[in-house]
């Protein structure tokens, strides 16, 4: 059975930062060859001690927030653990157990609050970001997602693979590049 040193030696030591957050077939089946079994183990309850410890935590909210982004790529298995992965983040961040972890995988204990559809997950997740990483990147990525829930209330490309209508509004936010187009906005704002 795969264990939480597994999926952080994977994470943060076998892949880059590039390979968090870019999309490709052969790096996604890695992660469903590597950890679809223990994704589904967690879907059953089974890894509740790793929510006894901050390292443990971490490897968690990593297994059910972000490998399911890979695992299940435009289908809605992608945000099927998204509740257990924010549940978990808010217990380890009540504890400080964020502050325990080095950058830059203290990140990971924000980005399920970031992937809510929340506007007050949305905002806690930027106010921890400026106070606990003070990466000026990574603060304007969690100020797009906010921006989207603010207008929305959900992430409208999302839509298509959880089955929901789309409004005209958000057609046309899609139409026009979606969540990079605010961020591009927000870059462009930011060099003015």
């Amino acid at each position: 059975m795969v264990g939480p040193d597994e999926v952080l030696s994977f994470w943060l030591d076998e892949c880059t930062p590039d390979d968090w957050f870019k999309s490709d077939a052969a790096f996604d089946q890695k992660i469903r060859d590597r950890f679809g079994g223990a994704w589904k183990a967690a879907t059953e309850g089974k890894f509740a001690l790793w929510l006894t410890y901050p390292s443990g935590a971490l490897a968690y909210i990593i297994l059910t927030d972000q490998f399911p982004r890979n695992m299940f790529r435009d289908d809605a298995a992608a945000f099927s653990t998204d509740k257990a992965a924010l549940a978990a983040a808010k217990s380890a961040i009540a504890k400080g157990w964020d502050m325990r972890i080095d950058l830059p995988a203290r990140q990971f204990f924000y980005m399920p609050l970031e992937h809510s559809e929340n506007l007050c997950d949305q905002d806690r997740a930027v106010r921890l970001i400026c106070e606990r990483m003070k990466d000026d990147e990574f603060l304007l990525h969690a100020r797009a997602h906010r921006e989207v829930i603010r207008e929305f209330g959900r992430f409208p490309h999302r839509n298509a693979v959880l089955r929901r209508a789309t409004t005209a509004a958000e057609k046309a936010h899609l139409d026009a590049g979606g969540y990079g187009a605010v961020l591009r906005g927000m870059q462009a704002d930011k060099a003015a």
